[in-house]
């Protein structure tokens, strides 16, 4: 078989390659010694240069003659305007690569990348591993020890195909699995769907300053999810600010716009100094906006122009401020929804942060992995608790079981709390199968006695809403107010049909009219959502 012809593409240098006289050979000359090694024949050389550089073209052509005469020597004249110009060396090169007549199936080629300034080195390099240039990279260099006549020196191939290097691939492969984890706190997960989802989303967090939204029920973990991306991206270097994070749904009005973009001394009343608010906390980091679809109208306009534009204005000044920062959205309704609701979602907001939108799946929609949380909820029990807490294999037993089939209407949040209380229970730090009873019976429902009058349906509803817990905590007076919004909605076929029921009597008194986002509002302080509970 025929060997292949061996093509190097160069730029000449302008001061390595330059030399007069004999003594010039007393001078390593990289386009000139390249063509010195015994193993490196190469039969053609194609050689970029400038207009200004015909003498020293003339001389490094004889030269390359005298000591590779096998050595065809094609010259390409190549001014770029501006040597250190990115664009303009970038496009030079690239048309000429696009102009070039390839033939890798008959020709190898090699791209030296020693000569030129190191812009063009850089582009060649970019050039050549997108294979603009179906080449290898070839980087010379003079001998360590004195120069003696014609000694070319040392010379290196680099082959830009990564999965021709093993232990390469590995190290990567390692450090994604790594990333991974670290995005799942280090549980092993084996839903195959979670997975990729965190896979998706760990590959757009290092790529991507771009907004990302989390979607998903309430507790399904987006706020720890948010922090996790941020840490992962400060690891990497990608972003050197802080993590910035609020709860939409707990603020309205002059408190949320002071909260987000800062505020002025005497901008309202109470504002007795200057605040920088959010925005300017996550200057270079990150912001991340639970239950985004909450914001107000005058919110959500002055975010729109933060993320677009990196500034706005804090309350009460006519003095801008810029942030340059990551914004992570999380929700847990559908913000197109319009239906009930009186704040509707900004259209062109909404396509500004669901660039990369991720719903995060519940808890019972990943029952297999339910195991791994629980023995990552134990480490944390034990950290915060300062103990060892362990749970025998019959107790273990009987909550996976039972946590396999329970709907866990707040998610992690009550899966958390469901192992907190039982690790503090238990004696000697071990969980037996009497303290997973007790958690049993409080997770099904079971309240301490009280006396009421209310019927016991609707107080196992309110149990069911909340959890045992939340409600046993709960002032007699807002309990009983709560067991009765629930019993309403629960019989009602809309948030609107339910706000009028409950309002009937004041409503006629009001001239402007919004029953269900009332009801919203209020169903709010207690982290419902009217859809949620007809579904539970």
């Amino acid at each position: 078989m025929a060997r292949r012809k061996l093509v190097v593409i160069g730029l000449l240098g302008t001061t390595l390659d330059a030399g007069r006289g004999n003594a010039r050979w007393d001078r390593w000359r990289p386009t000139v010694a390249l063509t010195q090694h015994e193993d490196l024949l190469v039969d053609r050389f194609e050689l970029l240069h400038g207009k200004g550089s015909a003498e020293l073209v003339t001389t490094v052509t004889a030269d390359i003659a005298r000591v590779s005469p096998e050595t065809k020597i094609v010259k390409h004249i190549m001014d770029f305007a501006d040597p250190w110009d990115f664009e303009g060396v970038y496009a030079k090169l690239r048309d000429f690569a696009a102009s070039y007549a390839f033939d890798p199936d008959r020709e190898d080629y090699l791209v030296h990348i020693t000569t030129g300034t190191h812009v063009a080195q850089i582009c060649l390099f970019l050039l050549t591993e997108s294979r603009y240039f179906p080449a290898r990279l070839l980087q010379t260099s003079p001998a360590k020890k004195g120069r003696v006549e014609n000694e070319p020196g040392n010379y290196a191939i680099i082959d830009l195909d990564l999965s021709k290097y093993d232990k390469l691939a590995t190290r990567f492969q390692k450090e994604k699995a790594e990333a991974h984890s670290f995005l799942k706190s280090g549980i092993e997960t084996k839903n195959a769907a979670f997975n990729a989802l965190i896979e998706r989303i760990e590959q757009v967090a290092v790529a991507s300053r771009a907004p990302i939204l989390l979607a998903g029920p309430t507790g399904a973990g987006k706020s720890k999810l948010a922090r996790r991306i941020f840490e992962l991206k400060k690891t990497r270097r990608q972003v050197s600010g802080a993590f910035a994070e609020l709860n939409c749904a707990t603020l309205r009005g002059d408190a949320a716009m002071s909260t987000l973009f800062g505020h002025t001394k005497g901008a309202f009343t109470g504002a007795t100094t200057d605040r920088h608010g959010l925005l300017r906390k996550a200057d270079q980091g990150v912001l991340f906006l639970d239950e985004v679809g909450e914001l107000g109208a005058d919110e959500q306009a002055m975010l729109l122009r933060a993320i677009e534009e990196k500034v706005f204005y804090p309350l009460g000044s006519d003095r801008e401020a810029s942030s340059d920062f990551q914004l992570i959205c999380g929700t847990n309704r559908d913000l197109r929804a319009r239906g009930d609701r009186s704040t509707v979602f900004r259209d062109d907001l909404l396509a500004r942060i669901n660039l990369w939108s991720f719903r995060l799946p519940s808890l019972r929609e990943r029952p297999e992995d339910i195991p791994p949380n629980l023995d990552f909820e134990l480490e944390q029990v034990s950290r915060s608790l300062g103990r060892s807490v362990t749970i025998n294999r019959e107790a273990r037993q009987r909550f996976l079981q039972f946590a396999s089939e329970y709907t866990w209407p707040g998610n992690f949040r009550d899966f958390d709390a469901a192992v907190t209380r039982m690790g503090t229970l238990a004696e000697g730090g071990r969980i037996t199968e009497p303290v997973v009873a007790d958690e049993l019976t409080r997770l099904r429902g079971a309240l301490p006695p009280r006396t009421s009058t209310t019927d016991q349906e609707t107080l196992e509803l309110t149990a069911r809403a909340l959890g045992p817990e939340r409600t046993a905590r709960l002032d007699r007076f807002d309990r009983v107010q709560l067991e009765d919004v629930l019993a309403v909605c629960m019989g009602a076929r809309s948030l609107s049909e339910a706000g009028r029921e409950l309002f009937a009597s004041s409503r006629a008194e009001r001239t402007s009219v919004n029953d269900a986002d009332r009801l919203r509002k209020y169903l709010n302080r207690f982290d419902l959502e009217f859809s949620q509970l007809k579904r539970s």
